[in-house]
């Protein structure tokens, strides 16, 4: 067979076959994506979502993609103006799926035990129930192990960890009793692997990422479904906001060297079941 006979019939192949079978994949892989996409919108509109650390960051991203599909919403938080302000503009937002729902808001802190299960009755008292549950809120750490009061590594467990559980365990009984419902967790690439001067906050985390992977295997008989979302960084004001060694703000990001890398938005996607 000549040279050109060959190319001709490698043409053949690469125009009748190859093209359509790598177009025709990515066509499916396209079609599939927005399938899952639509499934994810249909699966979130009118559910009820709770949302902690609801004001800013993640959180307030988390808001807005959820009042985008059709969730009913309770944005939890420290400060009750703040909420109204997330309030007001997600009404201000395009809503192209008209949510027609009464949102609510819920002040409390997470460090405070008692006002967490207060809070989840409160919660359970306004929707009737709740489909998923979003534990964000959280505080970082910056600082020394051997300068650091004993103090702070509580004030960091109290709000990472036994906050996010308090309020799980609060709500978690009215989920069983439907078989139903979502619980995500934001923890940290820290929950999996610590780096110097963040011992307080990486061990908060390693703590969550464990519980909320046994809850996860104890709760799957009931429908019911944990993730652990563990991201790198993020452009929030998590680090300004920190606590130093004594119990101080940290409040310093903005004065560090620019990083090679830039730091991700705050972002929300939908999840798909």
């Amino acid at each position: 067979m000549g040279v050109a006979r060959r190319n001709q019939k490698l043409m053949d192949f690469t125009t009748g076959i190859f093209l359509p079978l790598l177009f025709g994949g990515a066509g499916v892989f396209a079609l599939l994506r927005l399938v899952r996409r639509i499934q994810a919108r249909a699966y979130l509109k009118d559910a009820v979502v709770v949302i902690t650390g609801a004001t800013s960051g993640l959180g307030k991203e988390c808001a807005k993609a959820f009042h985008a599909a059709g969730s009913q919403l309770v944005l939890c938080g420290r400060s009750a103006e703040r909420l109204q302000g997330v309030l007001q503009e997600l009404s201000a937002a395009a809503d192209p799926l008209k949510n027609g729902h009464k949102h609510h808001t819920m002040v409390f802190d997470l460090s405070d035990i008692k006002t967490v299960v207060s809070a989840a009755k409160e919660i359970l008292s306004c929707v009737d129930h709740v489909d998923i549950l979003i534990n964000n809120a959280g505080i970082s750490y910056r600082g020394i192990i051997t300068e650091t009061a004993i103090e702070v590594d509580r004030k960091v467990m109290e709000t990472n960890y036994f906050g996010p559980l308090a309020l799980t365990k609060a709500l978690l009984p009215a989920m069983i009793k439907r078989r139903k419902g979502h619980i995500v967790t934001i923890s940290s690439v820290q929950g999996k692997i610590s780096i110097p001067f963040r011992s307080a906050y990486a061990a908060s985390k390693h703590a969550t990422q464990a519980f909320f992977d046994c809850l996860r295997a104890e709760v799957e008989q009931f429908n019911i479904e944990v993730t652990v979302v563990s991201p790198g960084y993020i452009q929030t004001n998590l680090s300004l906001n920190a606590v130093t060694s004594d119990g101080s703000q940290y409040g310093a990001v903005f004065n560090q060297p620019k990083p090679q890398t830039e730091l991700a938005p705050p972002k929300c996607k939908l999840f798909q079941r």
